[in-house]
């Protein structure tokens, strides 16, 4: 019988169940913390680490963290939920766009005016993705992007991975070079003690030199895919694709009829991403205000097209059955950060790091801090989280090795984002492999060899920065 890689659901299951086990082991231990006005959170406070009572997590815990992944059931404090809710809301809004047809005739005329030029689209939507990491830290809000391009991708001959690149590379790498992203450089500058600013032309190259390396790597792929389809990555899940995506419509059938109502829907379309994007970057706006905007714009969209109440329900409901499995697959991956945080673990995992860089010359430490903070990254998948976790206790040693702490800003940042491009404990990795419909262990094996070029130019430029 064929060994099978296990699926995100089992994936994330042991992981849990790992960290679970590592509370036996691993000894608990807290930093005191103490207000940050200016950063509005509890913040560690640097040789202030101590060893308390053991809370090891047992077989009740593991079970009940998937549930608290998504709300705490003491405090009912929101966790994932929202993310989830979202989720399953912009599910509703494609499902009902999808039963309008203006999808499908709009995918059918872009590729009518885009023949012969379709791989251009790679680099021009990436450089979109990007601008939206490096300037707000564009991450959950772009699980509702992969329903729209990565039909596209498929009708233009490439593959559904293709399309899983071009938003996740595209946003992740925008978020590993950060430049004014408040998430990320700017709460990681307060909690160093330094302006955000400083430190923004080194990250600017970074972010222009990692996004160029990857459009060239992913437009690669993309053509031998277009050339050769048995050579894409996920090429035995090509038919059943291609039946997902654009719902079963074959050459055959011939291209739909582009009409006005058509139009009128995809711009409606296309003015709901704006106005979220607007929302977020602008007025402060997250999950609940994004799940109203499409709940509202699915009604809109109902009307404009005048399909009866019964087939818009239906059609709502049907699209967010769709989304089900990723909602589940967010809820799941939080129960990893519960577990930690219950289990007092994490300052000391925290702890070992701030020992592992005493000591060390300047080229040594700071390519040193990139790897411990890569290896917290996975712990902590949050980039404003761990920002607040470790700062305040890293930047300092950079003073004792003299490394300017907004290199290690620099450091941080860019180890959070590279290490989230592929995180199991990153719900916006496993939310976009389920709707991207991409195994897990295909998406690290296309990534492995980016991996390695990405952390080489990075080191590359730490280092360079250190010893100037």
């Amino acid at each position: 019988m064929k060994l099978r890689f296990p699926t995100a659901y089992t994936i994330l299951f042991a992981l849990i169940i790992a960290v679970a086990i590592a509370t036996w082991f691993v000894p608990a231990g807290q930093y005191e913390r103490v207000e940050n006005e200016d950063l509005g959170r509890m913040v560690p406070v640097p040789g202030t680490y101590q060893v308390i009572e053991s809370q090891p997590q047992g077989f009740f815990d593991v079970i009940l963290a998937p549930i608290a992944g998504f709300y705490d059931p003491v405090s009912y404090e929101a966790r994932a939920i929202d993310v989830a809710l979202f989720v399953l809301v912009i599910g509703g809004f494609l499902g009902v766009v999808t039963k309008t047809g203006a999808i499908d005739a709009g995918i059918a005329r872009a590729m009518q005016r885009l023949e012969g030029r379709e791989k251009w689209m790679i680099p021009i939507m990436m450089a979109a993705f990007a601008a939206g990491g490096t300037i707000y830290g564009m991450a959950e809000e772009s699980l509702a992007f992969y329903a729209l391009i990565i039909p596209v991708m498929i009708a233009a001959r490439y593959d559904a991975l293709t399309g899983v690149a071009i938003i996740m590379l595209g946003a992740g790498i925008g978020t590993l070079g950060s430049t004014i992203n408040p998430f990320a450089t700017v709460i990681a500058s307060d909690a160093a003690g330094v302006p955000f600013t400083d430190g923004i032309i080194l990250r600017a190259g970074i972010l222009v030199t990692c996004w160029l390396t990857c459009v060239i790597y992913v437009m690669r792929y993309a053509e031998r895919v277009r050339q050769d389809p048995m050579l894409s990555i996920v090429a035995d899940r090509r038919e059943s694709n291609e039946a997902h995506f654009l719902k079963g419509r074959s050459e055959e059938d011939g291209p739909p009829d582009f009409t006005r109502k058509h139009g009128l829907i995809l711009i409606l379309f296309a003015i709901s991403f704006a106005v979220m994007i607007w929302g977020v970057a602008i007025s402060g706006w997250w999950m609940a205000e994004m799940s109203a905007l499409f709940l509202v714009s699915a009604i809109i969209v109902g009307f404009v097209d005048w399909m009866g109440e019964e087939q818009f329900t239906s059609s709502f409901v049907d699209g967010a059955r769709d989304l089900l499995g990723v909602a589940l697959v967010i809820g799941i991956a939080r129960g990893i950060v519960v577990i930690m945080d219950a289990g007092n673990i994490t300052d000391t995992v925290l702890f070992w790091a701030e020992g592992a860089v005493a000591g060390l010359s300047e080229v040594a430490f700071i390519n040193t801090m990139f790897g411990l903070l890569s290896a917290l990254s996975l712990l902590v998948p949050s980039s404003s989280g761990l920002a607040v976790l470790t700062m305040p206790i890293m930047a300092p040693l950079g003073d004792f090795s003299g490394v300017d702490r907004s290199l290690i800003v620099t450091a941080f940042q860019s180890a959070s984002g590279l290490v989230n491009l592929v995180n199991p404990t990153f719900a916006v990795v496993m939310g976009g492999l389920a709707l991207g419909r991409v195994p897990y262990e295909r998406w690290l094996r296309f990534m492995a060899p980016l991996l390695l070029i990405l952390t080489i130019i990075i080191m590359a430029f730490l280092s360079l920065a250190t010893v100037l």
